[in-house]
């Protein structure tokens, strides 16, 4: 019997393999597609993304759906980079489509890139530089290596920008609230959890998926979250509840908050959201309490932290930088038998 030679699996009329190394940064998991399927088309990643959203959907959707995946999952396709000053480039990809930006995704994806020998260095430099194309555009990731391991990964994310402050969103109780519309690779719409009467935390969860979807539709199509010159990055992506962090976090940090962020429709991230804390940054230096330099501590609700800061601030909105940690957490060979009587998978919610 023939065998491919990517999967290893024998080779069976109908049948489809995919290969992936699953990673998750601060719990968020993370699926990095690395065999099976062709390579995407285009002359950016933007463009590439548009390309996976045309062929690959069919893919995406048996990595996330159940019984492979489940209504969190959240996962890459690794492409070429825009040009030779990038590594690499990622297309990322969730329960609902395909995402621009993605913070968890980059730090997962450069700790794999080292992981994998894709980015190679100087044995005895404790820090690798390099960078990363995404839909959103160029960064810059730095990240510490010891003994041969992958500590903390800092990427530093294309400029993010307040695009309108003080937004009233009437809830389907009938209360209003205000939230702050920013951009940071996607935009989010953020606002204090105690304006919804909740605090961030596990116990609460469905309460903030309900409320999220809310807002998101609420504010579908409004013109904050138009992006100026790319009309393929506009839409809200998600709605970030944050409110202050009671725990230690980060060392040094001038500010210590939590979040809880919802993104697609009712997805929830398990990390502090980096694209998201990229946003949260842009509307606390906007609000006068975060200085260029200063660090927020910000942990995501299973308990993880990431740290971020405000590099530069121009007339195109502030440069942020966000730093965590990711962790390998298996390999894996997605299988679909022609005669499947679930196809490529369904979703409970």
């Amino acid at each position: 019997m023939d065998h491919d030679l990517r999967t290893g699996e024998p080779t069976v009329p109908g049948r489809l393999a995919v290969s992936t190394v699953d990673y998750h940064t601060a719990g968020e998991p993370y699926r990095i597609v690395v065999g099976g399927v062709a390579p995407l088309s285009g002359a950016t990643v933007l463009d590439k993304r548009s390309d996976a959203m045309n062929r690959l959907d069919h893919i995406r959707r048996l990595l996330v759906n159940e019984p492979r995946g489940h209504a969190d999952m959240y996962g890459c396709f690794v492409t070429p980079p825009d040009d030779d000053d990038a590594e690499f480039g990622m297309v990322f990809f969730h329960k609902d489509g395909f995402s621009t930006a993605c913070g968890h995704g980059t730090i997962a994806g450069a700790t794999w890139a080292i992981d994998s020998g894709v980015i190679t260095g100087p044995p005895a430099e404790p820090v690798a530089r390099f960078n990363l194309d995404v839909p959103s555009g160029r960064l810059a990731v730095e990240a510490d290596v010891a003994d041969g391991r992958v500590g903390e990964v800092r990427f530093t994310n294309v400029a993010a920008v307040v695009r309108a402050d003080e937004v009233p969103v009437r809830l389907d109780d009938g209360t209003q609230v205000e939230v702050a519309v920013a951009y940071g690779g996607a935009h989010y719409a953020v606002l204090p959890a105690a304006s919804v009467g909740l605090a961030v935390g596990r116990a609460r969860v469905d309460d903030f998926v309900r409320l999220g979807r809310s807002i998101k539709a609420t504010l579908a199509g409004h013109p904050a979250t138009e992006h100026p010159s790319d009309e393929r990055l506009s839409g809200l992506y998600g709605v970030i509840f944050f409110d202050d962090d009671p725990a230690p976090g980060v060392d040094g940090a001038t500010l210590r908050q939590r979040n809880i962020t919802v993104f697609a429709d009712g997805e929830v991230d398990r990390s502090p959201c980096g694209s998201g804390t990229s946003a949260r940054l842009a509307v606390l230096h906007h609000q006068g309490r975060l200085d260029i330099g200063e660090v927020l501590s910000h942990r995501g609700v299973a308990g993880g932290l990431f740290a971020g800061r405000v590099v530069s601030a121009g007339p195109d909105g502030v440069v942020t930088q966000v730093g965590g940690r990711a962790s390998l957490s298996g390999y894996h060979t997605f299988v679909l038998e022609p005669d499947d009587e679930l196809g490529l998978g369904f979703q409970l919610r």
